[in-house]
């Protein structure tokens, strides 16, 4: 018999499972609130649950719970970035900050990705597979474990693209925003996406208050072609055209991603391009200084470009800040960790 993926499950049908079982629905709240605020990770760890109970529990589900592969923190500004073993062996990475306002952790919606983004280190192995929203849930569950401190906010902007995994992101975020688990605020989750318009257009659809990044990188439709494959399927029209319905439909002001990629996209013409096309969409321009992959031959913009095309945007009343560059002494970018990790595992000298 297939075990059941328990941390997936919502709280109804968690109960409605639990009731055909013969348990009372008390016992669904106990369990639930043992799962999203307690973050248990054993059925025996519920202790105020019958043995018999947890011994019938183990037979029909299963709780997923990461184990750390690598945990580095950065001796810069106290980053940390994780690597988590999935039961296959597949690797996934996870990021946690500590700010003024908070902390916030940058989770993978994916193992890998598809979209062959040419500055992204985790495009580069393709994608392995979707994460499960248990998956998701406990990259942020066994961080905040292991620091002891609040998670307050969470990106979805690690390894994937999450409209590639659309179903699990949204049981995802309901999961973790419900008030019997962590209670993050939806106003507190950032989802990023490429550029995906049928996703776009349906996370507007689902009544959520996330904030929505979209990863521009380009104020053209050839600039962000050579720099993002998937725009030769959605040019730029469509794009922000599903971006301002967003804004419409849930009033949240949208945030865009531009990494700046020494010589392709950070010259004065490029910044005035933007202001014109972001004037109408009531958003915030974050810009990246690229970090640079082994793998690419792309480079950072000096600090110069980067500080004269924020000027530009600010000039034509366009919103903007500089990203603060977070755990780069530890391979703090998308992927990055992941892939080191997979080319040291899968080197020749680990062969002989």
């Amino acid at each position: 018999m297939d075990l059941t993926d328990i941390k997936s499950l919502t709280l109804e049908e968690l109960t409605l499972q639990l009731t055909e079982m013969t348990f009372p629905p008390f016992r669904a709240r106990q369990i639930y609130q043992w799962l999203h605020e307690k973050l248990a990770d054993r059925f025996d760890d519920m202790t105020n649950l019958p043995e018999s109970m947890r011994k019938q529990l183990a037979e029909h589900f299963f709780i997923t719970a990461l184990k750390p592969v690598e945990v580095k923190i950065s001796k810069v500004d106290g980053t940390r970035k994780y690597l988590f073993a999935l039961p296959e062996g597949i690797v996934i990475e996870s990021v946690w900050m500590k700010y003024r306002h908070g902390n916030s952790v940058c989770i993978s919606s994916q193992a890998g990705c598809r979209m062959g983004c040419r500055f992204c280190a985790s495009t580069i192995l393709g994608l392995e597979r979707n994460l499960l929203p248990s998956e998701m849930l406990d990259q942020v569950y066994q961080i905040q474990k292991d620091t002891g401190e609040r998670v307050s906010n969470v990106v979805v902007m690690g390894s994937g693209e999450p409209m590639d995994n659309y179903d699990h992101l949204i049981r995802f975020i309901r999961l973790l925003s419900h008030e019997k688990g962590l209670n993050i605020s939806q106003r507190n989750i950032t989802v990023s996406t490429c550029g995906i318009v049928p996703g776009i257009r349906r996370l507007a659809k689902e009544g959520l208050a996330v904030t929505l990044a979209l990863s521009l990188h380009g104020p053209t439709d050839q600039i962000r072609q050579e720099l993002m494959p998937i725009a030769r399927k959605y040019p730029l029209s469509e794009v922000l055209g599903a971006c301002y319905e967003y804004y419409e439909r849930t009033g949240r002001r949208l945030t865009f991603e531009y990494s700046l990629v020494k010589g392709v996209n950070d010259r004065p013409e490029e910044a005035k391009a933007l202001a014109l096309l972001l004037k109408p969409m009531h958003g915030h321009v974050n810009l990246i200084p690229v970090n640079p992959i082994q793998e690419r031959n792309y480079r950072q913009s000096s600090l110069s470009n980067i500080q004269a095309f924020k000027n530009i945007l600010e000039k034509n009343e366009i919103n903007v800040t500089i990203r603060r560059e977070m755990g780069r002494d530890i391979h703090g970018a998308c992927g990055q960790l992941r892939s080191q990790y997979l080319r040291t595992k899968h080197s020749p000298s680990d062969e002989n």
